[in-house]
């Protein structure tokens, strides 16, 4: 990829609304010790021989990771189709090869240490600039790319997500667990990889297509970015494919808890175009990086069980309560996308943390959500 900005802008012009792509990361663990594996290449190469997943599979950094994608879809449900598909088929070929995959947002003891880091060009030119920051994130996570067509209202759909980060993590939350211990906060993925990585986290709102091309340029000119990959943006404009993508979430647990969550994020694009479309982008203003800032960090400490701050109104909420509120503002756009979005009373967090509160070990929940994993992604091909 490169930073071809006059080419991405064609793209947006050129771009359908609300197609959608699906992105899942799993960690490729032994399923005997549930230990970390640096078998990604070999997996990659049986992947190759399938004609599906030569397609689908691909690395992402480090080399105890692989990651699955759906691939262009027109509609909601035909994504997940896609992708199940592909679920399936990864998931019988890792069992055949004697491994497991896991689905968290971290793995509860593995030591970033010991991880190494995919041996390619372009990967080893991100360990040589990111240095520590490279090799310390071994973080799993959930993308989600949705079609908008047009590049300045593709600007205006990311500068609006950017207050609904918060909420997606809070409702994603699935990494409570680190070095053995459990560390307070509901997604410390995020802190891994949104607060050292450079150009990540929320971005500041650009406006327009222009603004945002402009700061780009000024960071290609300043030789701090020589493609488009290394904007890390937990929500960004995607310069190949013409797509919103939020990359806030932690990897989910459980299969359909992924399908639901990537509904949510789509219906709130989705929902948020329309809105533009609407109204323009003059009937509202983008919350100030102080106030998106303040609610991730209650998302990240405390996840869904916590409180978020209405900035409006001046006060507390609950964090389910803003759940609810995205479900009835997305009411019109999941209607006419065809998402049915069916949110769990409780998510991947709140429950491991539940099941070591009745005297479970962390390697006993570790390895029953990898049970649930196999279970959940792919039902019918792999023995929970």
């Amino acid at each position: 990829m490169t930073l071809d900005l006059d080419g991405a802008r064609e793209r947006f012009e050129e771009s359908t609304d609300f197609t959608i792509g699906l992105e899942e990361e799993f960690a490729i663990l032994d399923p005997g010790t549930l230990e970390l594996v640096h078998r990604y290449e070999e997996v990659k190469a049986e992947c190759d021989r399938d004609e599906v997943l030569a397609e689908s599979a691909a690395g992402e950094l480090i080399a105890s990771e692989i990651e699955i994608r759906s691939g262009r879809a027109e509609r909601f449900v035909e994504a997940v189709a896609a992708q199940q598909d592909r679920r399936d088929r990864l998931f019988a070929l890792v069992a055949s090869m004697g491994l497991a995959l896991g689905s968290m947002g971290t793995h509860p003891w593995a030591s970033y240490l010991d991880q190494t880091i995919i041996d390619t060009p372009h990967y080893n030119r991100l360990r040589q600039e990111l240095g520590y920051v490279a090799q310390r994130n071994n973080t799993w996570s959930l993308h989600v790319h949705v079609g908008v067509r047009g590049a300045d209202r593709a600007i205006a759909v990311c500068d609006r997500l950017r207050e609904l980060l918060p909420p997606l993590l809070a409702l994603s939350a699935n990494s409570p667990f680190l070095d053995r211990r459990d560390t307070g906060l509901a997604s410390v993925r995020s802190e891994i990889f949104t607060r050292t990585f450079p150009r990540c986290g929320v971005p500041s709102p650009f406006v327009d297509w222009d603004t945002y091309k402009g700061f780009v340029e000024m960071l290609e000119r300043t030789n701090s970015v020589i493609e488009s990959t290394q904007l890390w943006w937990s929500v960004r404009p995607h310069h190949s494919f013409g797509t919103v993508e939020v990359r806030i979430c932690d990897a989910q647990t459980r299969g359909d808890e992924a399908s639901a969550l990537a509904g949510m994020i789509v219906a709130c694009i989705a929902q948020t175009a329309i809105d533009l479309d609407e109204r323009g982008a003059e009937a509202w203003v983008p919350q100030a990086d102080r106030e998106v800032e303040e609610n991730l960090w209650r998302a990240i400490r405390y996840g869904a069980g916590g409180k978020m701050i209405d900035f409006q109104a001046g006060k507390e909420v609950e964090t389910r309560a803003v759940f609810e509120r995205l479900l009835a503002w997305t009411e019109p756009a999941r209607t006419s996308l065809g998402i049915d979005v069916a949110l769990p009373k409780s998510n991947g967090a709140e429950r491991a943390r539940a099941e070591l509160r009745t005297g479970a070990s962390l390697e006993d929940v570790y390895r029953a959500a990898v049970a649930e994993t196999a279970r959940t992604y792919a039902p019918g091909r792999v023995a929970g």
